[in-house]
């Protein structure tokens, strides 16, 4: 597995600034993320998952520390760059008419062309590999609007790959998503991180397929963020401590969770 460093925290405090008030989410985070992995981010509703996220997307500044892509400050990235860097995939659905699955793959290319610019044949054969490698060319010519909540997901995951970043973060890549789209999204997530090379990290509340198909886990809790592999993280408890309650059990050995069933109305 690949062990280079992508992205790299630095004493990341994270939160929002108004009216000269300051809300902070999260502080002194120091981790690595690394490529040829899949990251999934795990914690509970309003723990600042996605706080977290638009941070190290740069949709918001942080409220102290560094992000580092590379050996680079994000700050020193403009725009373009970072778009060439990084690619973004939102768990809102486009709300999207007379658009090609195609088409809508192919606004992947605009860091290199420029919204309005036409593609080259180079963009096209881009374009066509981000499909094959998606796995739905097959429904190129479709209009987005017709398609399932799982293909959906999977064209937009098509046109982060079109963009030919190597990073890619998800918010909840798999909510509104039956459960074998579910299994089959985050296995090509993971095929994507492991055979491309990508550094493809995700929020997500399906815990245990995370703990399944992740190759790292960061557990999001309010006072730190605790990082490992999922069976580390089994082995020493911090699973445990934070799946279970009334009714449910966590099984560190296989790695499932177990929920009691109550009968009584």
């Amino acid at each position: 597995m690949n062990q280079e460093a992508s992205i790299e925290l630095r004493n990341l405090s994270i939160g929002y600034r108004s009216k000269g008030n300051e809300k902070q989410v999260a502080h002194d985070i120091s981790a690595t993320i690394y490529s040829g992995e899949l990251t999934c981010l795990l914690g509970r509703n309003g723990v600042g998952k996605s706080t977290l996220l638009r941070t190290l997307s740069a949709f918001q500044p942080p409220l102290g520390g560094q992000i580092l892509i590379g050996n680079s400050p994000i700050e020193s990235f403009s725009d373009k760059e970072l778009s060439r860097r990084i690619g973004v995939v939102l768990t809102e659905k486009p709300d999207l008419r007379n658009m090609t699955v195609r088409e809508l793959v192919a606004l992947g290319r605009s860091p290199y062309t420029g919204f309005w610019g036409g593609l080259t044949a180079a963009d096209e054969e881009v374009v066509s590999d981000a499909l094959q490698l998606v796995g739905i060319v097959a429904l190129e010519q479709r209009l987005v609007h017709t398609l399932s909540d799982g293909e959906r997901q999977k064209v937009m995951i098509a046109k982060s790959l079109a963009q030919q970043t190597p990073v890619i973060y998800l918010d909840e890549p798999t909510a509104f998503l039956d459960f074998p789209s579910k299994v089959d999204t985050m296995q090509l997530l993971g095929r994507l991180a492991h055979e491309q090379g990508k550094t493809i990290f995700l929020s997500t509340h399906d815990v245990e397929l995370a703990l399944q198909l992740a190759d790292r886990i960061w557990l999001m809790l309010p006072d730190h963020i605790t990082i490992g592999t999922p069976r580390q993280l089994a082995d020493d408890g911090t699973l445990s401590l934070f799946i279970e309650r009334d009714g449910i059990t966590f099984d560190a050995q296989s790695l499932t969770i177990h929920v009691k069933q109550n009968r009584t109305l």
